[in-house]
C-alpha cells in the first residue's frame, strides 16, 4: 500500500502572515505538526535541510524531538546535503535518532540542491579532493556513511587497549536495519541508477535536472524503471523503496481560496547550474479533480511513498487541515488509507 508524507521546508522570517518568524517558532510548529500527521494517519514526516538560509538546517535534534513525542509516525529528510558532513559522526548521530524513534527514520541524503553560499561546504572545512566534482565529494561521503551504519570497521583499534588484537572498530551505536532506510535523492536518471548500485532507496522530488521533452511525470517514471532495473542487475536482497514528491493544495475553503486561488501551475522548465531542467507542476484546486489527476500520474502510480510540501508558514492549524483534506479527499485515489486499512487504487476512467 501507498504511504503518504508531508514535506516541510521550515521557513522563517518576519514576512508578513508568517507564524514562523523565528527559527525557534519553525522548529516547534514542525514538532506540533508531525504529532498532528500522526492523529491524523499520516505516514511520514520530513524535513529539507538547507544551509546559510532561513529554513531548516540541523536535522538530527529535530527528528529526536519528533521521535521523542510521536509513537508511529516516520521522520526523515529529503534531503542531507552530504557535502556539509563528516560521514562518522553523522552515522553516530543517525543510529542514535533511529534507536530513539524504535526504528522510525527514513534519512533522505544527497549532493544537494542548489544554494545560496557561494561554496558553502568549504566554509564547514569540507572540500573536494584534487580532481573530484562536488558530486564525487557528496558520493564518497555517502558510501562512508552507508559502510559505518551497515558496521564496518572504520578505525584501527589501539593494539595496546585491545590486549594486542589488530581490529577496525565499527561507529558505535548502532542500529540495526538503518541501513535499509537511506535514501538518495536523484535529480537524474542517471544518479538513480548509481543509487540502486549503492543498496540506496531512490527520493525524487519535483525537480529533475534534466529534461527529455516528455512530461515531468513521464520523465520521473522513466527514472524510476531504470532505477529498478539497476537495482535488479545488482542483486540486493531486499525490494527497493521509492518516494516521490508533488505539490497539492486542495482548496475546500475560502481561507484556501484566498491563499492559493483555484489552478495550479504546467509543468516548467528552465537552466538550474547550468543544465536544462524540468519542474514538476503544482497541484491547486478541487481535491476531486486532484485525485482524479494524481491517479493518472505515472511516477505517483510507480511510488512506494508520496511526499506532499507544505507551506509551513501558515501554521500548524492551517496545515493540519491541509493535510486533513488531502488524507480524506486525494490521498485514496492512490491506494492509500490510515495505518489498518486497506483500500485499492483508483482506477481511471477512459
Amino acid at each position: 500500500m501507498t504511504k503518504i508524507g508531508f514535506l516541510s521546508f521550515g521557513h522563517h522570517g518576519e514576512v508578513p502572515g508568517s507564524r514562523t518568524p523565528t527559527a525557534a517558532d519553525a522548529l516547534r510548529q514542525t514538532v506540533e505538526l508531525a504529532r498532528a500527521a500522526e492523529d491524523i494517519g499520516i505516514d511520514g514526516a520530513f524535513v529539507r535541510v538547507h544551509h546559510f538560509e532561513r529554513q531548516l538546517a540541523a536535522p538530527f535534534p529535530l527528528l529526536a524531538a519528533i521521535a521523542a513525542t510521536t509513537s508511529r509516525i516516520e521522520m526523515g529528510t529529503g534531503v542531507i546535503d552530504m557535502r556539509y558532513e563528516n560521514p562518522l559522526y553523522m552515522a553516530e548521530e543517525a543510529a542514535a535518532t533511529d534507536l530513539l524513534s524504535g526504528g522510525r527514520l527514513q534519512l533522505g541524503v544527497s549532493r544537494g540542491s542548489p544554494e545560496i553560499a557561494l561554496n558553502g561546504a568549504e566554509a564547514f572545512g569540507y572540500r573536494p579532493a584534487d580532481g573530484q566534482t562536488h558530486a564525487d565529494a557528496a558520493r564518497a561521503k555517502a558510501e562512508v556513511f552507508l559502510a559505518a551504519i551497515r558496521g564496518a570497521g572504520v578505525a584501527p583499534a589501539d593494539p595496546s587497549r585491545t590486549r594486542g588484537r589488530h581490529v577496525a572498530l565499527p561507529v558505535q551505536p548502532q542500529s540495526p536495519g538503518l541501513g535499509d532506510r537511506i535514501w538518495w535523492g536523484a535529480g537524474t536518471r542517471a544518479t538513480a541508477e548509481w543509487a540502486a548500485t549503492q543498496g540506496m532507496n531512490l527520493q525524487s522530488s519535483t525537480l529533475l535536472t534534466e529534461d527529455t521533452g516528455e512530461s515531468f511525470d513521464r520523465l520521473q517514471a522513466e527514472q524510476i524503471l531504470r532505477y529498478r532495473e539497476a537495482w535488479a542487475a545488482a542483486g540486493h536482497g531486499r525490494a527497493p523503496l521509492v518516494s516521490v514528491s508533488r505539490s497539492v493544495i486542495p482548496v475546500t475553503t475560502d481561507l484556501d481560496r484566498r491563499y492559493f486561488g483555484e489552478r495550479g501551475e504546467d509543468d516548467q522548465v528552465g537552466v538550474l547550474d547550468g543544465a536544462r531542467s524540468r519542474f514538476g507542476r503544482s497541484y491547486v484546486g478541487d481535491p476531486d479533480r486532484i485525485a482524479a489527476e494524481l491517479a493518472e500520474d505515472v511516477a505517483v502510480r510507480e511510488a512506494d511513498y508520496v511526499l506532499f510540501t507544505v507551506p509551513n508558514q501558515l501554521g500548524v492549524e492551517y496545515n493540519a487541515h491541509l493535510l486533513r483534506s488531502i488524507a480524506e479527499r486525494v490521498a485514496p485515489a492512490i491506494g492509500w488509507a490510515p495505518a489498518g486499512h486497506q483500500v485499492a487504487a483508483a482506477v481511471p476512467s477512459s
